[in-house]
């Protein structure tokens, strides 16, 4: 009831990608016949409108009358305790009552979480078996009685006690699987054997030279056709393989399927070469597959070439491992050597997984997950060093003796020189920690760096030389003074800010915004952040891409940067606009970022538009000139530029003609 649609029905198509979470199928892959990385959804939805007696007599009026699969090789299974639907199975259609079976929350009761909407489900399944009169096969996990239907019937809330309660409106969300119908209508016993899947291994088989006969060639062939699935539909949708997150996720499949090929004798990049082939059988439907085709080909094969690099010295150390291993009559790997071949050689733990079960060896799962954890928490340690740097916890703010409900208002969007007043103030090894009610000092946030200033506090300035932070209150780390400082809460203080050096962090910062709109002019708008530094010296501009970019494409995105100073664009500040509506404007926005309800908005022009709290430049024009200085890789499919823009360009060129001074 939280929300509404202009329409109470509906059916669908979803592209579906499940690699992990608790209906993780990633292992059956390709080993079995009917599990997928990526599948199509089928659904027919009900808000409020019909309920289970329409949707379980239309499912069998299309399983039936249309498709007309036979009725005696069905079965239905219904919720231990749900006799409404029992019963509706027996009225609404002329199912044999003894293929109505009943079964507990695990295979028929749906859920997304520990909270939230949730009911009973009715699951079709299908025997293709010689024994399809016998119950014992329905949810055993045997290809030849498999699952081909859930209807959903959404008729809970469970609380966060855990408790169920009746929802005002009951609805009905089915989900049928494509392929597993697709093959059940053509008669095949294997998803794989259909003309969904039947074209790409046809040039798996071409591309290796190998028949799609033996079993263990069939494993691998069917494992790399449903994997460039996966990556084709999710690359055209915008996801690029990375090192963290959904890019992750893609990393691992590529490099999964990259590692079958090797068992066809496919040692060069081929997973580009397939997505024509699925261009060709699905871009009728999914025709945003044809726009993205050359695009998607390029992130696979630069994807390919830079784990090909490295897979061979990656096998040879686990043959090594294995040989030692087997030699000192051991049958585990460390969690010391699966992260080896992680950190160094890039597989992911579960291809790892994969080659260990080969040989008939397990590894040492939890010792790998302990490493990456204390990985991630080096990581976490160095991220907090400004707090340890001062002794300061996110919870120590009661030490401050101040009310929570007063936090310090930012003034610095307008200016650099603030009146304020003390609101909060302690003392920690050796540094003086002010909160004032209103400041115009930035803090690190989105790239761009701390302001640095002082504070005037009766007649006599201090330097400011960290800012921190926390719960919406800027906490000042004065530097310590050669006498006692004498601070009482309530006293009035001027805040000013290094202007100068504001001014260069402020050039450097708009002309990333300017730098990202050109990169997606330029190079395509597959051009995603991945991260920034602005600092009054310099900007560095972190990009997803598969590619070194090419002198002309340099000079072109600088050229285009340059014309939008010339331009002197004015920049258009929205602050404090409503969520919903900044994404109306268009302004880009990060995948894994966090907004609130109110976000600011940065504007220039009609050249670029983004989500953003830092501080800008009135104008395009004072930003002077901007210099790329260098473009390099820090990771496959991302790559840096460093820039300099206003008196770091006059800086840089000093420094280049002083070189060609000294060569000469």
């Amino acid at each position: 009831g939280q929300g509404a649609r202009e329409y109470k029905r509906a059916a669908d198509t979803q592209k579906c990608i499940r690699v992990s979470g608790k209906h993780n199928d990633l292992e059956e892959v390709g080993h079995d016949t009917y599990h997928h990385t990526f599948f199509e959804m089928l659904g027919n939805w009900s808000f409020g409108d019909y309920y289970k007696a329409e949707a379980i007599r239309w499912a069998w009026e299309l399983l039936t009358e249309i498709w007309k699969l036979p009725k005696e090789r069905l079965w239905a299974t219904v919720y231990r305790n749900d006799d409404e639907a029992f019963e509706l199975w027996k009225s609404e259609t002329d199912i044999d009552i003894n293929h109505i079976l009943r079964f507990g929350e695990k295979d028929n009761f749906w859920e997304m979480g520990d909270k939230g909407p949730c009911g009973p489900c009715s699951e079709i399944h299908i025997n293709l078996g010689d024994d399809f009169d016998n119950p014992k096969f329905v949810n055993a996990g045997l290809s030849e009685c498999i699952e081909i239907w859930n209807l959903v019937f959404i008729q809970y809330n469970r609380d966060e006690e855990g408790k169920l309660h009746e929802l005002p409106a009951k609805h009905v969300d089915t989900g049928m699987g494509f392929e597993r119908v697709c093959a059940i209508l053509q008669n095949k016993k294997s998803n794989y054997d259909t003309d969904i899947f039947s074209p790409l291994i046809k040039k798996v088989s071409e591309l290796s030279g190998i028949k799609y006969e033996r079993e263990e060639d069939q494993i691998p062939m069917r494992v790399i056709a449903d994997h460039i699935r996966t990556l084709t539909f999710a690359i055209t949708d915008g996801a690029v393989p990375g090192n963290d997150g959904r890019g992750y996720v893609l990393r691992r499949i590529l490099r999964r399927a990259a590692r079958y090929g090797r068992k066809l004798n496919l040692n060069e990049p081929f997973l580009y070469k397939l997505v024509n082939v699925l261009v060709d059988t699905m871009s009728d439907i999914f025709p945003e597959l044809k726009e993205k085709q050359e695009y998607v080909k390029k992130i696979i094969k630069a994807e390919e070439e830079n784990f090909n690099a490295t897979l061979d010295r990656g096998i040879e150390l686990f043959e090594i491992l294995i040989d030692e291993l087997s030699n000192a009559g051991l049958k585990k790997i460390s969690g010391k050597d699966v992260f080896k071949l992680y950190d160094t050689f890039g597989f992911p733990v579960d291809l790892t997984n994969i080659m260990a079960k080969e040989k008939g060896f397990e590894i040492d799962e939890d010792g790998f997950n302990n490493l990456m954890e204390r990985q991630k928490e080096r990581a976490r340690v160095a991220s907090k060093e400004k707090f340890a740097s001062i002794n300061l916890a996110e919870n120590d703010l009661g030490k401050f003796q101040i009310k929570e409900n007063v936090k310090t208002v930012f003034t610095g969007y307008d200016e650099f020189k603030s009146g304020a007043q003390i609101i909060g103030y302690k003392k920690e090894n050796g540094n003086n920690l002010i909160i004032l009610d209103k400041s115009p000092f930035y803090v690190e946030a989105g790239g761009q760096i701390n302001d640095t200033g002082k504070l005037i506090i009766g007649n006599n300035p201090f330097n400011v030389v960290d800012l921190v932070k926390i719960e919406d209150k800027t906490i000042h780390v004065i530097e310590n003074p050669s006498t006692d400082l004498l601070i009482i809460t309530g006293t009035n203080v001027i805040a000013q800010v290094d202007e100068p050096r504001r001014w260069d962090i402020m050039r450097n910062h708009s002309a990333t915004h300017l730098l990202d709109a050109a990169l997606r002019k330029i190079l395509g708008a597959h051009v995603h952040q991945a991260g920034s530094y602005v600092g009054q010296d310099k900007l560095r501009f972190d990009f997803t891409h598969f590619a070194k970019l090419s002198e002309s494409e340099l000079r072109d995105i600088e050229i285009l940067v340059n014309e939008q100073l010339r331009r002197n664009l004015s920049l258009i500040h929205h602050r404090n606009v409503p969520f919903e509506k900044a994404k109306k404007m268009g302004a880009l926005m990060f995948f894994g970022d966090k907004y609130g309800d109110k976000v600011n908005v940065v504007q220039f022009g009609d050249f670029s538009i983004e989500f953003c709290g830092g501080t800008h430049v009135q104008n395009s024009s004072q930003i002077g000139l901007f210099k790329i200085i260098s473009e390099t890789s820090i990771a496959s499919g991302v790559r840096r530029i460093e820039a300099v823009t206003g008196l770091g360009v006059e800086n840089y060129i000093n420094e280049q003609i002083t070189k060609l001074s000294n060569a000469e």
